[in-house]
This record gives C-alpha cells, structure tokens and sequence, in this order.
C-alpha cells in the first residue's frame, strides 16, 4: 500500500508541472501541438536518467524510483493528449502536420531516453 502511495505523491506532482507547462501560450502561435511534444521529450528524458540512475547506483526496488518513474514521469508525460492532438489534426486536415507530430514524438521521445539513459552512465 505504500508504494501505492508513492505513485499517488509522483503522478499528482508530474500532472501539476504538466499543467503549469500546458499553459504555456505556445499553442496559440503554433498550429504544431509544440508544448506536448516538448513535454513528452522532457519527460522521456527525465526517465531515462532515473532509470540508469537505478541501475548504476543499484536502486531499482526502491520507492523513490516508483515515485520518480510510475508516478512523476508517467504523471507528467501524456500519451493520451498526443494520440487526441495527432487525431484532431487529420480530422482538420492537417495530415502533414499529424504525421509529422506522430513521427517527431516517437523518434524524440526515444532519443530522449537514450540520452538521458548515457548522461548518467
């Protein structure tokens, strides 16, 4: 049950800043879903580091990782807002636009983790 609570404590902490950052006025220069993308970059990054970290300093079971990893990375990360924003961008017409938000965000988001992953090393 306590870890449940260190999820609980990370995912309220990752969605606040995920909200403070969504309010960023971004959106209404760009037609490009810019402060998803960025947020889900940050993200990937961030738990790449705390995944290597884990490893590197043999803290894989611990709590703080689940609050870190589960709670604060999947809190503030949004798969669900990048699959609404890819789909509103081709029911508007935008398939350029979608297909390159679709393909930017996977191959970002990996090279994220990558890097975070190597910074720690």
């Amino acid at each position: 049950m306590l870890n449940c609570l260190f999820v609980g404590i990370g995912g309220f902490i990752g969605a606040v800043l995920r909200y403070l950052l969504g309010m960023l006025p971004l959106s209404e220069r760009f037609e490009f879903p810019m402060v998803t993308l960025g947020i889900n970059i940050l993200g990937a990054f961030a738990i790449g580091m705390v995944s290597q970290a884990a490893v590197k300093y043999g803290i894989s079971d611990s709590r703080w990782i689940l609050l870190l990893k589960t709670g604060v990375c999947g809190g503030f990360t949004t798969f669900s807002t990048f699959s609404l924003e890819s789909s509103n961008l081709m029911a508007a017409g935008k398939q350029g636009y979608a297909v390159c938000y679709m393909v930017l965000s996977v191959l970002c988001c990996l090279g994220a983790v990558m890097a975070g992953k190597y910074l720690m090393q």
